[in-house]
């Protein structure tokens, strides 16, 4: 059966979302740029992991949005969240200098913060992430680390951008008939790359 969750998408057709489908090259393009970061330094494997995951997204949503089926889905949700779940895997471990048998908890923890978020406040599975990222930043930003707290605050900020022009998708459907969920590819495919950019610097300042 056909998911007909956009504003776009007119019929079952395989391109009955060109522009859902086509934005996200945006997710290519900023995948070569993360690589032309990550492999200018010493990079742990957590880095190229996310450059490969960013890579999928791109992928996996493009094959969602033609084929549109419910099996499709797991091809544009999987790569999302194995991304999230790496990214607070590596966190502790780069920003926070932690050992990684101590950092792989950020993983169940992320897990437990994003099924109380859900269950309080609801959102579904984004809202949990942009939390996180405020999280995150006042980690740094407690730290003393005011300079990658600003990094990630910005990177939050452009994300819930990016989340609110995802929610409103279908609700402006009467007034602009696209839609705005290639928004959120576009601006979505800079916030991992920021993530992705920041983390990398953080690598070559130590050297």
């Amino acid at each position: 059966m056909p998911v007909d969750g956009y504003c776009e998408r007119t019929g079952p057709e395989f391109w009955s979302e060109p522009v859902n489908a086509w934005t996200n090259v945006a997710f290519l393009v900023a995948a070569f740029f993360a690589y032309r970061d990550v492999r200018r330094v010493a990079a742990p494997w957590c880095l190229w992991l996310l450059v490969g995951l960013l890579t999928a997204i791109g992928i996996g949503s493009f094959v969602f949005h033609t084929v549109a089926t419910r099996w499709a889905v797991s091809f544009d949700t999987g790569p999302i969240i194995a991304f999230m779940i790496t990214y607070v895997v590596l966190f502790p471990k780069l920003f926070l200098g932690l050992r990684w048998r101590l950092a792989w908890l950020g993983a169940p923890v992320f897990i437990a913060f994003a099924v109380l978020v859900n269950l309080v406040l609801g959102g579904g599975s984004y809202l949990p992430a942009l939390l996180g990222m405020a999280v995150l930043a006042i980690i740094l930003l407690v730290r003393g680390d005011h300079r990658r707290a600003l990094w990630f605050t910005g990177i939050a900020a452009l994300f819930g951008v990016s989340l609110a022009l995802r929610t409103i998708d279908l609700d402006v459907c009467a007034r602009f008939p696209l839609g705005t969920h290639f928004a959120w590819h576009v601006l979505n495919s800079v916030v991992l790359y920021l993530l992705i950019r920041v983390a990398a610097k953080r690598v070559a300042a130590r050297g």
